[in-house]
Protein backbone atom coordinates (compact mmCIF):
# COMPACT_ATOMS: atom_id res chain seq x y z
CA UNK A 1 0.00 0.00 0.00
CA UNK A 2 0.89 3.26 -0.69
CA UNK A 3 1.23 7.09 0.63
CA UNK A 4 0.95 4.77 4.10
CA UNK A 5 1.59 7.54 7.15
CA UNK A 6 2.79 6.42 10.70
CA UNK A 7 5.05 4.74 12.98
CA UNK A 8 7.28 2.30 11.82
CA UNK A 9 8.18 -1.04 14.21
CA UNK A 10 11.21 -3.19 13.45
CA UNK A 11 12.45 -6.64 15.61
CA UNK A 12 14.91 -9.27 15.95
CA UNK A 13 14.25 -13.33 15.71
CA UNK A 14 16.00 -16.55 15.68
CA UNK A 15 19.74 -17.40 15.99
CA UNK A 16 21.53 -14.27 15.89
CA UNK A 17 24.82 -13.67 12.77
CA UNK A 18 27.68 -11.44 13.33
CA UNK A 19 25.81 -8.61 10.90
CA UNK A 20 22.34 -8.80 12.16
CA UNK A 21 22.47 -5.31 13.36
CA UNK A 22 24.03 -4.08 9.95
CA UNK A 23 20.78 -5.30 8.64
CA UNK A 24 18.53 -3.19 11.40
CA UNK A 25 20.87 -0.54 11.40
CA UNK A 26 20.24 0.17 7.98
CA UNK A 27 16.85 -0.17 8.58
CA UNK A 28 16.60 2.08 11.55
CA UNK A 29 18.69 4.85 10.12
CA UNK A 30 16.83 4.68 6.67
CA UNK A 31 13.37 5.12 8.52
CA UNK A 32 14.70 7.83 10.47
CA UNK A 33 14.85 9.69 7.03
CA UNK A 34 11.77 8.45 5.70
CA UNK A 35 8.68 11.14 5.65
CA UNK A 36 6.08 8.98 5.50
CA UNK A 37 7.46 7.08 9.08
CA UNK A 38 6.35 9.43 11.96
CA UNK A 39 8.69 7.16 14.87
CA UNK A 40 10.71 4.67 14.57
CA UNK A 41 10.29 1.89 17.33
CA UNK A 42 12.13 -1.22 17.81
CA UNK A 43 10.85 -4.40 19.72
CA UNK A 44 12.47 -6.13 22.35
CA UNK A 45 12.84 -9.59 21.80
CA UNK A 46 10.85 -9.94 18.55
CA UNK A 47 7.25 -10.35 18.03
CA UNK A 48 7.22 -11.00 21.92
CA UNK A 49 7.72 -7.12 22.63
CA UNK A 50 5.14 -6.32 20.14
CA UNK A 51 2.72 -8.71 22.26
CA UNK A 52 4.09 -6.87 25.52
CA UNK A 53 4.14 -3.30 23.72
CA UNK A 54 8.01 -3.34 25.13
CA UNK A 55 9.03 -0.71 22.46
CA UNK A 56 12.63 1.46 22.20
CA UNK A 57 12.39 4.53 20.67
CA UNK A 58 15.58 4.86 17.76
CA UNK A 59 14.72 8.61 18.04
CA UNK A 60 16.17 9.25 21.19
CA UNK A 61 19.78 6.95 19.88
CA UNK A 62 22.90 8.95 18.92
CA UNK A 63 23.40 8.64 15.23
CA UNK A 64 27.40 7.23 15.85
CA UNK A 65 25.65 4.40 17.78
CA UNK A 66 23.39 3.17 15.46
CA UNK A 67 26.02 3.07 12.70
CA UNK A 68 28.22 0.79 15.47
CA UNK A 69 25.35 -1.75 15.04
CA UNK A 70 27.19 -2.39 12.07
CA UNK A 71 29.99 -4.09 13.74
CA UNK A 72 28.27 -5.44 16.45
CA UNK A 73 27.72 -9.17 16.82
CA UNK A 74 24.44 -10.82 18.09
CA UNK A 75 20.92 -9.11 18.65
CA UNK A 76 21.40 -5.99 20.04
CA UNK A 77 17.17 -5.67 20.52
CA UNK A 78 17.41 -9.03 21.90
CA UNK A 79 15.59 -12.25 19.63
CA UNK A 80 12.82 -14.85 20.44
CA UNK A 81 11.87 -18.28 19.14
CA UNK A 82 8.21 -18.28 19.36
CA UNK A 83 5.50 -19.45 16.61
CA UNK A 84 2.81 -18.05 15.94
CA UNK A 85 -0.75 -20.38 15.46
CA UNK A 86 -2.23 -20.56 12.68
CA UNK A 87 -4.83 -17.37 12.92
CA UNK A 88 -7.76 -19.96 10.88
CA UNK A 89 -6.78 -22.36 14.41
CA UNK A 90 -5.98 -18.92 17.08
CA UNK A 91 -5.96 -16.13 16.44
CA UNK A 92 -5.24 -14.94 19.97
CA UNK A 93 -2.21 -13.46 19.44
CA UNK A 94 -3.24 -11.66 16.11
CA UNK A 95 -6.35 -9.95 17.70
CA UNK A 96 -3.66 -8.77 20.11
CA UNK A 97 -1.21 -7.44 17.50
CA UNK A 98 -3.43 -5.70 15.49
CA UNK A 99 -5.18 -4.46 18.84
CA UNK A 100 -1.26 -2.94 18.95
CA UNK A 101 -0.88 -2.03 15.87
CA UNK A 102 -4.03 0.58 15.81
CA UNK A 103 -2.87 1.92 19.35
CA UNK A 104 0.77 2.93 17.88
CA UNK A 105 -0.33 3.77 14.66
CA UNK A 106 2.22 1.33 13.37
CA UNK A 107 1.90 1.56 9.34
CA UNK A 108 5.22 -0.19 8.72
CA UNK A 109 6.86 -3.70 10.30
CA UNK A 110 10.15 -5.12 9.39
CA UNK A 111 11.16 -8.68 11.38
CA UNK A 112 14.95 -9.28 10.78
CA UNK A 113 14.83 -13.31 11.10
CA UNK A 114 15.55 -16.84 9.21
CA UNK A 115 13.08 -19.15 8.19
CA UNK A 116 10.84 -19.50 10.81
CA UNK A 117 11.07 -15.90 11.06
CA UNK A 118 9.90 -15.24 7.69
CA UNK A 119 6.53 -17.68 8.50
CA UNK A 120 6.24 -15.16 11.12
CA UNK A 121 6.59 -12.53 9.14
CA UNK A 122 3.88 -13.52 6.53
CA UNK A 123 1.59 -14.75 9.06
CA UNK A 124 0.95 -11.47 10.19
CA UNK A 125 1.15 -9.80 6.93
CA UNK A 126 -1.97 -12.08 5.66
CA UNK A 127 -3.79 -11.39 8.45
CA UNK A 128 -3.66 -7.89 9.00
CA UNK A 129 -5.01 -7.75 5.05
CA UNK A 130 -7.88 -10.28 6.01
CA UNK A 131 -8.53 -7.58 8.41
CA UNK A 132 -8.24 -4.66 6.46
CA UNK A 133 -5.82 -2.96 8.36
CA UNK A 134 -3.28 -0.90 6.07
CA UNK A 135 0.01 -1.94 7.02
CA UNK A 136 3.55 -3.08 4.96
CA UNK A 137 5.20 -5.80 6.45
CA UNK A 138 8.41 -6.55 5.39
CA UNK A 139 11.20 -9.95 6.08
CA UNK A 140 14.84 -8.63 6.83
CA UNK A 141 16.35 -11.90 6.09
CA UNK A 142 19.24 -13.49 8.03
CA UNK A 143 21.02 -16.87 8.71
CA UNK A 144 24.62 -18.44 8.48
CA UNK A 145 22.91 -21.15 7.69
CA UNK A 146 22.44 -19.92 4.00
CA UNK A 147 19.11 -22.06 3.47
CA UNK A 148 16.51 -19.30 2.45
CA UNK A 149 15.34 -19.82 -0.32
CA UNK A 150 14.90 -16.73 -2.78
CA UNK A 151 17.96 -14.96 -2.13
CA UNK A 152 21.35 -15.79 -3.82
CA UNK A 153 22.76 -16.02 -0.49
CA UNK A 154 21.83 -14.65 3.33
CA UNK A 155 23.50 -12.13 5.56
CA UNK A 156 25.31 -13.45 7.86
CA UNK A 157 26.50 -16.31 5.98
CA UNK A 158 29.79 -14.47 4.45
CA UNK A 159 31.04 -13.74 7.70
CA UNK A 160 30.69 -17.26 9.15
CA UNK A 161 32.13 -18.91 6.01
CA UNK A 162 34.65 -16.41 6.98
CA UNK A 163 35.21 -17.73 10.44
CA UNK A 164 34.84 -20.90 9.51
CA UNK A 165 37.51 -21.28 6.85
CA UNK A 166 40.20 -19.04 8.56
CA UNK A 167 39.29 -21.73 11.86
CA UNK A 168 40.16 -24.84 9.76
CA UNK A 169 43.46 -23.13 8.12
CA UNK A 170 44.44 -22.06 11.60
CA UNK A 171 43.53 -25.42 13.42
CA UNK A 172 45.47 -27.20 10.43
CA UNK A 173 48.65 -25.74 11.16
CA UNK A 174 48.63 -26.44 14.74
CA UNK A 175 47.66 -29.97 13.87
CA UNK A 176 50.98 -30.76 11.49
CA UNK A 177 53.20 -29.79 13.88
CA UNK A 178 53.89 -33.21 15.51
CA UNK A 179 54.90 -36.72 14.06
CA UNK A 180 52.52 -38.92 15.05
CA UNK A 181 49.31 -39.43 13.16
CA UNK A 182 45.99 -37.26 14.04
CA UNK A 183 42.62 -36.90 13.35
CA UNK A 184 40.96 -33.43 14.08
CA UNK A 185 36.84 -33.53 13.68
CA UNK A 186 35.16 -30.11 13.61
CA UNK A 187 31.16 -29.73 13.98
CA UNK A 188 29.86 -27.19 11.87
CA UNK A 189 26.33 -25.43 12.35
CA UNK A 190 23.65 -26.77 9.47
CA UNK A 191 20.28 -28.86 10.03
CA UNK A 192 19.52 -29.64 6.46
CA UNK A 193 21.86 -27.41 4.72
CA UNK A 194 25.45 -27.80 4.67
CA UNK A 195 26.36 -24.17 3.26
CA UNK A 196 28.34 -24.01 6.45
CA UNK A 197 30.38 -26.87 6.37
CA UNK A 198 30.53 -26.94 2.50
CA UNK A 199 32.51 -23.16 3.56
CA UNK A 200 35.63 -25.16 5.12
CA UNK A 201 36.90 -26.06 1.09
CA UNK A 202 37.49 -22.34 1.39
CA UNK A 203 40.56 -22.98 3.59
CA UNK A 204 41.95 -25.28 0.15
CA UNK A 205 42.91 -21.57 -1.16
CA UNK A 206 45.11 -21.14 1.57
CA UNK A 207 46.82 -24.79 1.44
CA UNK A 208 45.16 -25.31 4.87
CA UNK A 209 41.77 -26.80 3.81
CA UNK A 210 39.81 -29.80 5.59
CA UNK A 211 40.53 -33.89 4.12
CA UNK A 212 36.68 -34.51 4.51
CA UNK A 213 33.75 -32.60 4.84
CA UNK A 214 30.67 -33.61 4.94
CA UNK A 215 26.92 -32.07 4.42
CA UNK A 216 23.52 -33.21 5.23
CA UNK A 217 22.72 -33.78 1.62
CA UNK A 218 24.76 -36.76 1.13
CA UNK A 219 23.68 -40.01 3.57
CA UNK A 220 26.51 -40.98 5.73
CA UNK A 221 28.08 -44.12 6.60
CA UNK A 222 29.82 -44.31 9.78
CA UNK A 223 31.87 -47.28 7.60
CA UNK A 224 32.64 -45.43 4.79
CA UNK A 225 34.01 -42.62 7.39
CA UNK A 226 35.71 -44.62 9.06
CA UNK A 227 37.90 -45.69 5.75
CA UNK A 228 37.75 -42.32 4.14
CA UNK A 229 39.93 -41.39 7.57
CA UNK A 230 42.20 -44.01 7.35
CA UNK A 231 42.75 -43.54 3.41
CA UNK A 232 43.73 -40.10 4.30
CA UNK A 233 45.76 -40.45 7.17
CA UNK A 234 47.79 -43.50 5.49
CA UNK A 235 48.32 -40.57 2.82
CA UNK A 236 49.44 -37.54 4.76
CA UNK A 237 49.96 -38.19 8.93
CA UNK A 238 46.92 -35.52 9.79
CA UNK A 239 43.22 -35.91 8.59
CA UNK A 240 40.38 -32.58 9.26
CA UNK A 241 37.46 -33.27 9.49
CA UNK A 242 34.62 -30.55 8.98
CA UNK A 243 31.17 -32.17 9.32
CA UNK A 244 27.64 -30.53 9.61
CA UNK A 245 25.78 -30.99 12.57
CA UNK A 246 22.34 -32.56 10.43
CA UNK A 247 24.48 -35.55 8.95
CA UNK A 248 21.60 -38.04 8.65
CA UNK A 249 22.52 -41.84 7.93
CA UNK A 250 20.64 -43.81 5.02
CA UNK A 251 17.56 -43.97 7.18
CA UNK A 252 17.51 -40.27 7.52
CA UNK A 253 18.23 -40.08 11.42
CA UNK A 254 20.18 -37.84 12.20
CA UNK A 255 23.68 -39.20 13.92
CA UNK A 256 23.55 -36.15 16.50
CA UNK A 257 20.50 -35.69 17.42
CA UNK A 258 18.72 -35.96 21.01
CA UNK A 259 14.92 -36.72 20.16
CA UNK A 260 14.35 -35.74 23.75
CA UNK A 261 14.37 -32.16 23.17
CA UNK A 262 12.87 -30.13 20.83
CA UNK A 263 12.46 -26.65 20.38
CA UNK A 264 8.74 -24.99 20.21
CA UNK A 265 9.05 -24.99 16.49
CA UNK A 266 9.54 -28.62 16.84
CA UNK A 267 12.87 -28.90 15.74
CA UNK A 268 14.86 -31.74 17.95
CA UNK A 269 18.09 -30.99 19.44
CA UNK A 270 21.42 -31.17 17.52
CA UNK A 271 25.01 -31.77 18.85
CA UNK A 272 27.52 -33.99 19.72
CA UNK A 273 28.32 -35.30 16.20
CA UNK A 274 31.75 -34.98 16.80
CA UNK A 275 31.65 -36.91 19.72
CA UNK A 276 30.44 -39.88 17.36
CA UNK A 277 32.90 -39.19 15.27
CA UNK A 278 35.51 -38.97 17.76
CA UNK A 279 34.39 -42.17 19.16
CA UNK A 280 34.86 -43.75 15.54
CA UNK A 281 38.10 -42.66 14.77
CA UNK A 282 39.44 -43.73 18.27
CA UNK A 283 37.96 -47.59 17.11
CA UNK A 284 40.40 -47.44 14.51
CA UNK A 285 43.77 -46.53 16.63
CA UNK A 286 44.19 -43.05 15.67
CA UNK A 287 44.23 -40.09 18.42
CA UNK A 288 41.37 -37.67 17.48
CA UNK A 289 40.50 -34.23 19.01
CA UNK A 290 36.80 -33.25 18.66
CA UNK A 291 36.08 -29.38 18.11
CA UNK A 292 32.38 -28.22 18.28
CA UNK A 293 32.35 -24.24 16.70
CA UNK A 294 29.04 -23.98 18.20
CA UNK A 295 28.20 -20.57 18.57
CA UNK A 296 31.66 -19.04 17.48
CA UNK A 297 30.25 -18.83 13.75
CA UNK A 298 27.63 -16.63 14.22
CA UNK A 299 29.28 -14.25 16.62
CA UNK A 300 32.81 -13.98 15.10
CA UNK A 301 32.49 -10.37 13.97
CA UNK A 302 36.52 -10.00 14.53
CA UNK A 303 36.98 -11.91 11.61
CA UNK A 304 33.25 -10.64 9.45
CA UNK A 305 33.25 -9.84 5.85
CA UNK A 306 33.37 -6.52 4.72
CA UNK A 307 31.19 -7.35 1.72
CA UNK A 308 28.25 -9.40 4.37
CA UNK A 309 28.49 -6.28 6.89
CA UNK A 310 27.66 -3.69 3.79
CA UNK A 311 25.35 -6.13 2.02
CA UNK A 312 23.48 -6.85 5.57
CA UNK A 313 23.25 -3.02 5.93
CA UNK A 314 21.80 -2.49 2.29
CA UNK A 315 19.38 -5.01 3.15
CA UNK A 316 18.15 -2.95 5.70
CA UNK A 317 17.89 0.02 4.15
CA UNK A 318 16.08 -1.40 1.12
CA UNK A 319 13.50 -2.98 2.89
CA UNK A 320 12.27 0.27 4.02
CA UNK A 321 12.63 1.80 0.44
CA UNK A 322 10.32 -0.78 -1.02
CA UNK A 323 8.25 -0.74 2.56
CA UNK A 324 7.67 3.46 1.81
CA UNK A 325 7.16 2.65 -1.51
CA UNK A 326 4.04 0.63 -1.54
CA UNK A 327 5.52 -3.33 -1.13
CA UNK A 328 4.05 -5.44 1.62
CA UNK A 329 3.90 -9.59 2.11
CA UNK A 330 7.68 -9.29 0.60
CA UNK A 331 11.29 -10.71 1.79
CA UNK A 332 14.05 -8.46 0.49
CA UNK A 333 16.07 -10.93 -1.24
CA UNK A 334 19.80 -10.86 -2.96
CA UNK A 335 19.66 -11.37 -6.87
CA UNK A 336 23.41 -11.84 -8.04
CA UNK A 337 23.84 -10.12 -11.42
CA UNK A 338 25.94 -11.72 -14.28
CA UNK A 339 29.52 -11.48 -15.15
CA UNK A 340 31.51 -9.32 -12.10
CA UNK A 341 29.62 -9.86 -9.28
CA UNK A 342 27.11 -7.15 -7.60
CA UNK A 343 23.64 -7.64 -6.02
CA UNK A 344 20.06 -6.38 -7.18
CA UNK A 345 17.80 -5.65 -4.26
CA UNK A 346 14.64 -7.46 -5.31
CA UNK A 347 11.06 -8.09 -3.08
CA UNK A 348 10.21 -12.21 -3.16
CA UNK A 349 6.45 -12.95 -1.70
CA UNK A 350 6.91 -14.39 1.69
CA UNK A 351 4.79 -17.18 1.41
CA UNK A 352 7.17 -18.69 -1.19
CA UNK A 353 9.84 -18.18 1.50
CA UNK A 354 8.46 -19.36 4.62
CA UNK A 355 8.97 -22.76 6.06
CA UNK A 356 10.59 -23.81 2.96
CA UNK A 357 14.85 -24.74 2.76
CA UNK A 358 17.53 -24.22 0.02
CA UNK A 359 20.07 -27.13 0.21
CA UNK A 360 23.51 -27.13 -1.33
CA UNK A 361 23.16 -28.36 -4.88
CA UNK A 362 24.15 -31.75 -5.30
CA UNK A 363 26.21 -31.13 -8.31
CA UNK A 364 28.91 -29.01 -6.23
CA UNK A 365 29.30 -31.61 -4.14
CA UNK A 366 32.15 -33.85 -5.26
CA UNK A 367 31.40 -37.43 -6.53
CA UNK A 368 32.57 -39.31 -3.06
CA UNK A 369 30.71 -37.03 -0.99
CA UNK A 370 33.73 -36.00 0.82
CA UNK A 371 34.27 -32.29 -0.36
CA UNK A 372 33.01 -29.25 -3.01
CA UNK A 373 33.50 -28.68 -6.29
CA UNK A 374 34.98 -25.30 -7.70
CA UNK A 375 31.33 -24.34 -8.56
CA UNK A 376 31.01 -24.02 -5.10
CA UNK A 377 34.40 -22.00 -4.54
CA UNK A 378 33.48 -19.58 -7.29
CA UNK A 379 30.11 -19.09 -5.89
CA UNK A 380 31.08 -18.71 -1.96
CA UNK A 381 34.77 -16.89 -2.57
CA UNK A 382 33.02 -13.23 -3.12
CA UNK A 383 30.94 -13.71 0.16
CA UNK A 384 33.88 -13.67 2.25
CA UNK A 385 36.13 -10.73 0.67
CA UNK A 386 37.12 -7.46 2.58
CA UNK A 387 38.00 -5.94 6.08
CA UNK A 388 35.75 -3.79 7.66
CA UNK A 389 36.44 -1.02 9.89
CA UNK A 390 36.23 -1.36 13.55
CA UNK A 391 35.70 0.87 16.34
CA UNK A 392 38.89 -0.37 18.41
CA UNK A 393 39.31 0.76 22.61
CA UNK A 394 42.18 -0.73 24.66
CA UNK A 395 43.18 -3.18 22.01
CA UNK A 396 39.48 -4.62 22.11
CA UNK A 397 36.48 -4.08 19.92
CA UNK A 398 33.95 -1.52 20.78
CA UNK A 399 30.64 -2.30 20.08
CA UNK A 400 27.21 -0.01 20.31
CA UNK A 401 26.46 1.82 22.77
CA UNK A 402 22.40 2.43 22.87
CA UNK A 403 20.39 4.40 25.35
CA UNK A 404 17.35 1.51 24.92
CA UNK A 405 15.03 4.68 25.90
CA UNK A 406 11.34 3.20 25.96
CA UNK A 407 8.76 4.34 23.82
CA UNK A 408 6.05 6.26 25.46
CA UNK A 409 2.29 7.30 23.79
Amino acid sequence: MKNLKGRAVFAQSGGPTAVINSSIAGGLIEALNQDLITDVLCALHGIKGVLTEDFVDIGKEDLSELYALKNTPASEFGSVRYKLKDFNVDDTDYKKILEIFKKYDVKYFFYNGGNDSMDTCDKISRFMEKEGYPVNVIGIPKTIDNDLVGTDHCPGYGSAAKYVATTITEVYKDAVIYESPLVIVLEIMGRNAGWLTASSALASLTGCGADLIYLPEIPFSLEKFKNDVKKVVDEKRVCIVAVSEGIKNAEGKYVGEDASATDVFGHSSLGGVCGVLKSAVKSIGYKCKAIELNILQRCASHVASKTDVEEAFEVGRQSVIHAVNGETDKMIAYVRRDGEYALDFVGKDLSTIANAEKTVPLEWINKDGTGLTQEFIDYALPLIQGEPERRIENGLPSYAKLKMIKFKL
